[in-house]
């Protein structure tokens, strides 16, 4: 079994992820990641931005306008913006998955608050009065469905005298849940490209194209395809976690793709069979990552490019990484912002003068791209929440 060390995977990581050289588009940069994170707005913005010299207006122009990329509820139960080729496997795999817990959740939640007894029943009338509105009166946000369908303008409660219950509107919860299954999307955004103010679209309409949905195992077959030549070699269980799904699942994409087995520091690794040749170093580099970027949030197992002391400073409770500071493929630090947008690093250990002066310089470029604005997440890091700037 061929041996790959942690410098080669940082190697491949550099160039792969396009940090190291940047990609001269938003959909490329889209496509080197696979997929990028939209759980947070601004994450795809600067996740983009981090891999590719485009603007604010590029990234809208790529969603909103061409829809070249779009976002789609998926593995894990997570928002990501994907290329619009890659939708049929992922809604044919990932999102059918999602789609289908989310819905066994939500009708038993619907019957538990007495809205109905068969919460099922009421999902699918539910589900069609959506669809029916949105092809006769057009798109609308959450707020305007619920003018239009007084179904969508109740509440809920959820779990109730529990410390993760309370009392939810109904319109969100099921309008995910349908935009889970593909035949609906978050189209056009009304508000601030730091929000999250969609309008729901019927999916044929904004991409103009029928919904196609691949195979279970064909759709599972594709991303496992591009997560290993975006993100090989990785473990089993790194696959089994990115996906959300099954070693069942995984182990037979595996089959199916030939993939080979590596040995890593943690384990047994696999790559596609076409990519077994090592790539270049590349010359020293320096990247300011946003919160739950996809190259944080890639693995399971971080140990080849992180310090486990410093996981606790860096990611929260639930393992969501915050801002990332990177220096020749290991995270340093994290970044934050003061009251005027500029962007500080803050270190965890000390680098040397050179990493220093490249990732000040890689804040400087965010902070003309910021051009005075700041962004927040709910998803902060301890460390992101220590940095006190004036």
């Amino acid at each position: 079994m061929r041996e790959v060390s942690d410098e080669q995977r940082r190697a491949r990581l550099a160039v792969r992820h396009a940090i190291a050289v940047r990609v001269g588009s938003v959909e490329a940069a889209v496509r080197a990641m696979t997929c990028l994170h939209a759980t947070e707005p601004p994450s795809v913005y600067l996740s983009a931005f981090a891999r590719a010299e485009v603007s604010r207006r590029d990234i809208d122009r790529a969603l909103y306008e061409d829809r070249s990329v779009a976002k789609q509820l998926a593995m894990r139960r997570t928002l990501f913006t994907f290329p619009c080729d890659l939708l049929p496997a992922v809604w044919g795999s990932a999102s059918t998955r999602v789609a289908a817990q989310l819905s066994t959740r939500f009708a038993k939640e619907i019957e538990g608050a007495g809205i109905a007894k068969r919460g099922d029943a009421w999902m699918t009338r539910t589900c069609n009065a959506v669809l029916r509105s949105l092809s006769a009166d057009g798109p609308g946000t959450t707020m305007e469905l619920r003018q239009r369908l007084p179904a969508l303008d109740r509440r809920l409660e959820v779990n109730p005298g529990k410390l993760y219950g309370g009392v939810f509107p109904v319109a969100p919860r099921l309008l995910g849940t349908l935009a889970a299954t593909g035949k609906i999307m978050r189209g056009s955004n009304t508000g601030d490209w730091r929000l999250s103010r969609n309008q729901w679209t019927l999916t044929e309409e904004w991409l103009g194209a029928p919904v196609t949905r691949e195979s279970s195992h064909d759709g599972y077959t594709e991303l496992v395809r591009r997560w290993l030549f975006t993100f090989g070699p990785g473990t089993e269980a790194d696959l089994v976690w990115w996906l959300g799904s099954t070693k069942a699942a995984v182990r037979a994409a595996l089959a199916e793709l030939g993939a080979v087995e590596v040995a890593l520091s943690e384990g047994v690794g696999h790559l596609l069979p076409d990519d077994l040749e090592d790539l270049p170093e590349p010359e020293p580099w320096a990247a300011l990552l946003p919160v739950l970027d996809p190259t944080t949030m890639g693995w399971k197992q971080r140990g080849f490019y992180l310090d486990p002391d410093d996981v606790p400073f860096l990611f929260d409770s639930n393992g969501n990484g915050g801002t990332t500071a990177w220096w020749n493929g290991r995270v340093v630090g994290c970044w934050v912002q003061d009251d005027n947008g500029v962007v500080e690093v803050v270190l965890r250990q000390d680098v040397g003068r050179d990493a220093s002066a490249s990732l000040d310089a890689e804040a400087e470029r965010l902070t003309g791209w910021f051009a005075g604005e700041r962004v927040s997440s709910v998803y902060s890091s301890l460390q992101m929440k220590s940095a006190r700037l004036p």
